[in-house]
This record gives structure tokens, C-alpha cells and sequence, in this order.
């Protein structure tokens, strides 16, 4: 994850508000599980995809497929995390990236990556 800000200022959906609240107001709990990141990744294209199981980490950072996670069930917290995977991933060449809570920061940042299609035009004479 890159340490820039987040450019979108849109308000939050109801839902996704309630999502985040939820999330958040397990950041003690989690903490005294020693969790230190709870995260969700999700991966799509060609108008299909998938949102991983949320995973706990006891890391300093969170990076997907960087760190195993622990054994600690956050199952509960499914619904509320996809909530909040970006809407359209899927859509044409698709996109992936993760939900992330930081748990001691009690802040949820997403990082959504898309994919597209380009080429190149070459003209020459023989």
C-alpha cells in the first residue's frame, strides 16, 4: 500500500458508513487479540470476480501474500468489509486490491488497482 492520501471526497452510502463504524468498533478487541491489521482482498474482470475471506495479521505492516495470517476469527466482520470493496472491479479488464483496517491508526483505507488494455500503432513504408 503507498502512503498518498486517498483523492476520493465522496460521502459514504449509508451502508458503507454503518460498514465502517461496525468495523471500527472492533479496533479494541482486535487489539487485545494482538491483531494489528484486519484485511479483505478482492480480484475481478470480464464482469465476475471474487472478495477473499478477511484475514488478521500481527504485523507491522500489512502487504498481501507478504505475511501469514493468525488464527483469529473474524468471520463476523465479512459483511461489513464488503461493503466497502469499490464497486465496478470487475467490470471489462477488471481490478484488485484490498480492504484494509489498521487497527492502532482505527483507520480503513482501500487500495484498488485497475487493470486496462493499451497497444501501440507502428506505421512504416516498405
Amino acid at each position: 500500500m503507498t502512503d498518498m492520501e486517498p483523492t476520493s471526497s465522496e460521502p459514504l452510502y449509508p451502508e458503507e458508513a454503518q460498514a465502517k463504524a461496525t468495523i471500527l468498533a472492533e479496533c479494541e478487541n482486535l487489539a487485545a487479540a494482538a491483531v494489528t491489521f484486519v484485511a479483505v482482498h478482492f480480484d475481478g474482470y470480464g464482469d465476475s470476480g471474487v472478495t477473499g475471506d478477511v484475514r488478521c495479521f500481527d504485523s507491522k505492516y500489512y502487504a498481501y501474500e507478504e505475511r501469514e495470517p493468525v488464527a483469529h476469527d473474524a468471520a463476523y466482520l465479512q459483511e461489513h468489509f464488503e461493503t466497502l470493496v469499490p464497486m465496478g472491479y470487475e467490470n471489462d479488464c477488471g481490478g484488485f486490491g484490498d480492504v484494509v483496517l489498521d487497527v492502532a491508526a482505527r483507520k480503513i483505507t482501500v487500495e484498488r488497482n485497475d487493470r486496462f488494455e493499451d497497444y501501440t500503432t507502428s506505421t512504416y513504408e516498405i
